[in-house]
């Protein structure tokens, strides 16, 4: 019978095979555009302007986030029962506790941000407070709780950063075939292999966006299995958050601050796509689909 325990060690070996896909993806990338344009040096710049923005973008990501989100900070006294479930959880989980945002939306869903353990926040909605009892309230949580662990924002940004690297030296690669000819010598050298490689190169390059962002989704989506198993592992009742999310997703709300670009962090998507029903839109989603969650934590033993 399957174990939280080696879904856990499952979901983690799953995400760095997929990571050290996504490197040798860059690697390969990096070479065939080199190689097609006999020059070194464009990689270089397309690779320290990727890595140096993001990682500057990755230091203020919580404060962004927050703000994009229209998330309010609480204290204690604003609601002690939630402050109480969060700070037990911080003592089980052996981590700081983080700070505590509400958003004013119907929906019920949640997320966690921040750099890391020390600089985190987690933010709940309206709607997931009225909605969810404790035992579910407190599955959410330390869903969140494991993705502040699983330094799952360090990971995402150098996801993003990959995926940026991708982008930057594929977007130059048109550019610079477009607007100049100066850099195919190789092809001009080498004769029939150059030619083959530039082909080679061209398919690559046309395919490498589409492939770096399936990779980056796949990561997304199997760090949202590792927490709701880290997540049953903290609370040792992997039931309540099985509940928490079936309500999650029967609820028909939408989620007025959704962004494309902070929608993986949810616990669940906020744009409610039909998952689970089309293989090809839970391709390009940033979660697995609710109900392949809840039959992995359905039945586990803890």
């Amino acid at each position: 019978m399957p174990t939280i325990y080696n879904q856990a060690d499952s979901n983690i070996s799953k995400t760095w095979l997929y990571m050290s896909f996504f490197f040798a993806l860059v690697i390969a990338i990096g070479w065939f555009i080199s190689y097609y344009y006999n020059s070194f040096l464009i990689l270089v710049i397309a690779v320290l302007y990727s890595v140096i923005s993001s990682f500057v973008a990755y230091w203020y990501s919580d404060k962004i986030v927050l703000s994009m989100s229209g998330a309010k900070q609480i204290e204690k006294k604003d609601n002690p029962e939630l402050y109480r479930l969060v700070e037990n959880l911080a003592i089980t989980a052996g981590l700081p506790a983080p700070k505590v945002y509400v958003l004013n939306e119907a929906q019920p869903n949640a997320f966690a941000t921040g750099r890391d353990p020390r600089h985190s926040a987690i933010a709940v909605t309206t709607g997931l407070l009225q909605r969810l009892d404790k035992a579910e309230l407190e599955g959410v949580i330390a869903h969140e709780f494991s993705h502040i662990g699983n330094r799952d924002a360090l990971l995402q940004t150098i996801v993003v950063v990959l995926a940026g690297v991708i982008a930057m030296i594929t977007n130059l690669f048109f550019r610079i075939s477009f607007f100049g000819r100066g850099f195919s010598s190789n092809r001009n050298e080498k004769g029939g292999l150059g030619s083959l490689m530039a082909v080679i190169s061209i398919v690559l390059i046309i395919l490498a966006p589409l492939l770096a962002t399936l990779i980056k989704l796949a990561i997304s989506r199997k760090r949202e299995f590792l927490a709701d198993a880290s997540g049953a592992l903290l609370t040792r009742y992997p039931e309540g958050l099985a509940r928490a999310l079936e309500k999650i997703a029967s609820d028909p709300n939408p989620l007025r601050t959704a962004n494309t670009s902070t929608a993986h962090l949810y616990i669940s998507s906020p744009f409610r796509e039909k998952q689970g029903k089309n293989w090809f839109v839970n391709l390009f989603s940033t979660h697995p689909p609710i109900e392949q969650r809840i039959k992995a934590l359905v039945g586990m033993k803890v």
